[in-house]
C-alpha cells in the first residue's frame, strides 16, 4: 500500500502547458505538474483558489483536488 499526504494550498499561477505553482500554508511554493491538476479534474485553475494537494511517499504531487 502507498502512503499519500494530503496538505492544503492556495494556487499563485496556472500556466499554459496545465501545471500549477500553489503556496503551501505554510508560506512554501510548489510546483504541481500538469499531470497532477488533470488527476484532480481541473480544466483550468485561477490564482486565489483553494486546492488539496496529494503527495506520494517520495513527497512528490500526484493530485490537486478541490478542497476538504
Amino acid at each position: 500500500m502507498t502512503r499519500q499526504a494530503t496538505e492544503q494550498a492556495t494556487v499563485s499561477a496556472h500556466h499554459p502547458d496545465g501545471s500549477a505553482t500553489v503556496l503551501r500554508d505554510d508560506g512554501v511554493l510548489v510546483d504541481a505538474p500538469a499531470e497532477a491538476v488533470a488527476a484532480g479534474g481541473w480544466r483550468s485553475l485561477r490564482p486565489g483558489q483553494r486546492v488539496t494537494l496529494v503527495r506520494d511517499a517520495a513527497g512528490d504531487v500526484r493530485g490537486v483536488l478541490r478542497p476538504v
